[in-house]
């Protein structure tokens, strides 16, 4: 199973809008956590480990896999269209995260922080359906990458 995981993992620079600092440290949260533990072995695929560019074309999420020895393990294209009013509300719910932390109670901040971990499942759970038969991957893999399609995704 180490074959199966991640080494490197890249972000479409033209897919990437400004970002608040927050917004880059998520980003680069994500990353080394999924770079540090994950699953990943893309369906066609003869072996990893692998390495992978995430963008997004056209409103579609595009993952452009490569394995480190033998060079492109595959490519596919994933519709937004399931995920967009997920992203659009944890990107509410992330505002109003960052700004409670700053200047609310504990308990405020709490039950923020609750909604938005919800919302992170959620879309966790419709990014591992729309990945099924094109990727095997585990649940906490899938979360670090659906953090960063909300980071490809948003435009600033």
């Amino acid at each position: 199973m180490a074959e199966n995981k991640l080494v490197d993992v890249t972000l479409d620079t033209r897919s990437i809008g400004r970002a608040t600092p927050d917004i880059e440290h998520e980003r680069d949260i994500a990353i080394y956590d999924l770079l540090e533990e994950n699953e990943f072995a893309p369906a066609k695929a003869s072996g990893g480990p692998y390495k992978l560019q995430l963008s997004i074309a056209e409103n579609r999420l595009v993952f452009d896999i490569s394995d480190v020895e033998n060079g492109p393990a595959g490519t596919f294209i994933l519709s937004l269209s399931p995920l967009r009013k997920v992203i659009k509300d944890y990107f509410l719910i992330c505002e109003s995260y960052f700004s409670a932390i700053r200047t609310s109670a504990p308990s405020q901040i709490e039950a923020i922080d609750m909604g938005r971990r919800g919302l992170h499942d959620e879309g966790t759970h419709i990014l591992l359906e729309r990945l099924e038969g094109k990727v095997e991957t585990n649940f906490d893999t899938a979360r670090r990458l659906f953090t960063l399609v909300c980071v490809l995704h948003w435009r600033g």
